[in-house]
């Protein structure tokens, strides 16, 4: 499998184990390097032109993060996202963003509501166009945006560390059709009762436009699921499980 895992040395001063760590982290995360893909050591530390030590370092941190796991007879394995990771990581997610909603509405200026509904314009854009691909880092950089404004500096930064995970689940639940015009919709709304300091609504709105994104992500995973497990024929034959299961 061909790929290209770009990082910059030159400018880069840290520990070559941590660029290699962010490396892969953001692969693994963007689906570059799919999930049930090995992680072979010699393949991998020539690609991003490292020994193999720093690399095993990125790999045992990559493991605590859960996004890679030992396998006995396979090596190391790009673990797949499950229903209760997607859960959990939005849960946390969620729960944070809710916290910061009173302090949007105590700090925001008419300069961000211009700013957001700026931003909506180009969505609105991508919408008629039915631009899933371009509408979907819109809508994660809508709401880092109106969560910036409440100033709340560790709690963003905490969401912050979540996002690349949501970026990419997001992704799969803007997909659903039926979802997307109406959290579109919501996203006006949204910037409506910010604008008018009506925190109850915001609140309200708030809480059911992101639950729904987790319950539309949740739906599309357990679709490819589905998709995966009728298009992959039956075979009791030892080689052909090992060949579905990425055995060399």
């Amino acid at each position: 499998m061909t790929m290209s895992l770009n990082y910059d040395t030159t400018s880069d001063t840290r520990p070559i184990r941590e660029i290699a760590y962010d490396t892969l982290k953001k692969a693994i995360i963007t689906g570059e390097i799919p999930a049930g893909q090995r992680i072979v050591e010699t393949e991998y530390a020539a690609k991003l032109h490292i020994s193999r030590t720093p690399l095993r370092e990125a790999l045992r941190k990559l493991e605590r993060d859960g996004l890679v796991e030992y396998i006995t007879r396979r090596g190391v394995v790009v673990h797949a996202f499950t229903p209760e990771d997607v859960d959990q990581i939005y849960t946390i997610r969620n729960c944070l963003e809710m916290l910061t909603l009173p302090a949007i509405i105590e700090n925001v200026t008419p300069e961000d509501i211009a700013s957001l509904r700026e931003k909506l314009a180009k969505m609105d854009l991508l919408a008629l166009r039915d631009d899933v691909e371009g509408l979907s880092p819109l809508a994660r950089d809508f709401h880092a945006s109106l969560t910036a404004i409440s100033h709340l500096r560790r709690i963003v930064r905490v969401i912050e560390s979540q996002d690349e995970y949501i970026r990419r689940f997001s992704a799969m639940a803007i997909e659903q059709e039926s979802r997307r015009e109406a959290a579109h919709r919501e996203h006006h709304l949204l910037v409506d009762y910010v604008e008018a300091k009506d925190l109850e609504s915001f609140q309200k709105l708030m809480a059911s436009h992101i639950e729904r994104s987790k319950e539309n992500c949740l739906a599309a995973l357990a679709a490819r699921k589905q998709n995966r497990e009728l298009q992959s024929p039956v075979c009791d034959c030892p080689d052909s499980a090992k060949a579905e299961e990425g055995t060399p």
